[in-house]
């Protein structure tokens, strides 16, 4: 059966995307929002949106990280209180915490929570953004030193006593306390060739934001046979965002009003960024959105490149009924996603009315289908 994440968001939160704001610093981060947000992160919202996708029926909540996030680490140490059930998916960049100190943070959370710590690991597409942290290496090597860090992690919660020699991290004796009561589950996403073979040596849960069916497909298909080839099997999630209404007129009608107050200035300043990255998932999604323009970015049945104007990373969406919707994610559960990651702006409501409403609906149908099988 699915399981279903959603996302937290640590760097605030509106019912507007890209909303200029001139008193605030220029948004530079792939979350579309800064220190001015309508909602800002504070302990008590984002409990708030851990027990709501708690109460709707997500199995995770994704910590993400970044200059305009709070820290996952900390943040997830925090919700492990107000929560019973639900799983913290905490992002780390191998850039900024040795893989020793992050595997110690991410035991104790683990032990304390009872094991409902989860890991995605995030390589950084966005040379200006890593700069500001002080991580200057080049794209391909930044993977190099992904696939080491995850190597190192592994070995520790597998709870040998080791050394390791490699090009970016030397340990001696190296050991965990506390062991994890299982080794986690890496999850990790990369659109670009080295990204790929990461992904396929090392990691666990291959991540994807959403694109066209047809795309989605492509990739898929591409990632099972290089995972077999190298006699491995990987799990799959695949992110989007939802746009709900009533009837898709109005569904579509929410759509355009979250982009209502959008400034050209940061629809320029999303272009820039894009160029100045590289990230070939940005990319991708990118030009899709350029694909779309002439259609007010529809891009397929009940997808919208729309938020991709002014949002890097997750930005495709699911615009329709809450019925539509749940046709369109068993669409994607049935290409051989096992976990599906749904969010929205606002996030507390939106994540409320996908508990309730498309949830459910998805769960049904796939039952369906397996009593039909």
């Amino acid at each position: 059966m699915v399981e279903f994440i959603t996302m937290a968001p640590t760097s605030g939160d509106g019912e507007f995307v890209g909303v200029p704001n001139p008193n605030s610093k220029p948004v530079e981060s792939w979350t579309g929002t800064d220190e001015s947000a309508e909602r800002l992160p504070t302990l008590d919202y984002i409990k708030a949106i851990a027990q709501a996708a708690e109460e709707g029926g997500f199995s995770s909540l994704l910590l993400p990280t970044g200059t305009g996030c709070l820290d996952s680490v900390t943040v997830a140490a925090m919700l492990t209180s107000y929560t019973e059930t639900l799983k913290f998916l905490f992002a780390v960049r191998p850039g900024f915490t040795a893989p020793a100190t992050f595997a110690k943070q991410f035991a104790t959370i683990d032990y304390w929570s009872n094991g409902r710590a989860l890991i995605n690991i995030v390589t950084g597409g966005s040379p200006v953004e890593l700069a500001k942290d002080g991580d200057f290496l080049d794209h391909d090597t930044r993977y190099r030193r992904t696939h080491e860090f995850i190597t190192v992690l592994k070995k520790l919660f597998e709870g040998e006593t080791f050394d390791y020699e490699g090009e970016f991290y030397t340990l001696k004796n190296a050991e965990l306390f506390p062991k994890p009561a299982s080794v986690p589950a890496i999850y990790f996403g990369g659109a670009s060739e080295v990204g790929k073979e990461v992904a396929t040596d090392v990691s666990d849960v291959y991540m994807m934001w959403g694109e066209t069916l047809e795309n989605i497909k492509l990739r898929i298909d591409e990632m099972k046979k290089r995972a077999a080839d190298k006699n491995r099997e990987l799990s799959y999630s695949v992110s989007f965002q939802v746009v709900l209404g009533d009837t898709e007129e109005e569904a579509w009608d929410n759509a355009n009003r979250l982009l209502s107050k959008s400034g050209a200035n940061l629809l320029e300043k999303k272009g820039e960024l894009t160029a100045k990255g590289d990230s070939d998932g940005v990319k991708r999604l990118h030009q899709l959105m350029e694909s779309g323009k002439e259609n007010n970015f529809r891009i397929g049945p009940n997808l919208w490149a729309g938020l991709t104007q002014v949002l890097s990373g997750n930005s495709i969406a699911l615009v329709g009924t809450p019925e539509q919707v749940a046709d369109r994610v068993v669409e994607f559960v049935e290409l051989g996603f096992d976990k599906v990651l749904l969010r929205g702006f606002p996030h507390l409501e939106t994540i409320k009315q996908i508990g309730a409403s498309v949830i459910p609906r998805v769960k049904a149908k796939l039952a369906k289908q397996v009593i039909y099988k």
